[in-house]
């Protein structure tokens, strides 16, 4: 029973989160299950204007999923292979200035 019981709350949670990646905008909670991320977390970075968000009536907050995909891609990390690949180019391109 407890099998069925853990695969139905997947199942639930799964649904869930589709519906949430399918919204525009997202409540504090729903963007707690969408980042993982605490919503006392959350609410740390608006109150530090860290991450975008709207207070339209003074007290809601409210989240484009489109900026907060945006923010947490924000300060890439480049692989090992991608900055050999642009030091071989600068390399290339500017003869003599590695020796």
């Amino acid at each position: 029973m407890n099998n069925i019981e853990e695969r139905l709350e997947a199942v639930e949670a799964a649904i869930e989160m589709a519906g949430i990646a399918k919204k525009e905008v997202l409540t504090l909670a729903e963007l707690s299950k969408y980042t993982g991320m605490s919503r006392s977390h959350l609410y740390k970075l608006t109150m530090k204007k860290t991450i975008p968000h709207s207070k339209p009536a003074g007290k809601m907050l409210f989240f484009r999923r489109e900026e907060i995909d945006a923010w947490l891609l924000r300060g890439r990390v480049s692989t090992d292979e991608e900055i050999s690949r642009k030091a071989i180019n600068y390399c290339n391109k500017h003869p003599g200035h590695g020796r």
